[in-house]
């Protein structure tokens, strides 16, 4: 089995998106092990997105991830990182497959929604980064 990590943004959760989020998990049979909502830093945005801290978006993004609450999940599944990631569609949301959760939510390539780790050292990275080993239900 393998884990990945998922982000609803602060864009998902102020425009309501939570239930569809995790409706859309559920209904692709993506196991939920782990969920919690929290309120970031910019210390710890910035911990987190540390891999870009000298790319041109890294203080927008970060500004933006500490915006609001966002909700974390640990997800469980066979290949569920790129499943997850189909079900999130591309990045630049103009860009994402009809019926993704960017093509039909997401209004900017920051405010895209949902996070999704895109490799299994990443997802165990991101994963310890919110969860401790108590918080995730296998």
């Amino acid at each position: 089995m393998e884990r990945t990590l998922s982000i609803i943004k602060p864009d998902g959760v102020s425009h309501g998106l939570i239930g569809e989020v995790i409706k859309r998990l559920e209904k692709n049979h993506i196991k939920i092990i782990a969920i919690k909502m929290i309120q970031m830093n910019q210390k710890q945005a910035q911990g987190f997105y540390a891999v870009h801290k000298d790319r041109p978006f890294f203080n927008s993004l970060t500004t933006f991830m500490t915006s609001g609450p966002v909700v974390v999940m640990v997800l469980e599944g066979n290949n569920v990182i790129s499943k997850y990631r189909d079900l999130m569609g591309a990045t630049n949301y103009k860009e994402a497959a009809e019926g993704t959760i960017r093509k039909d939510f997401a209004t900017d390539i920051e405010k895209n929604v949902v996070h999704g780790s895109d490799a299994p050292e990443t997802a165990a990275f991101e994963i310890g980064y919110f969860f401790n080993s108590f918080e995730i239900m296998s």
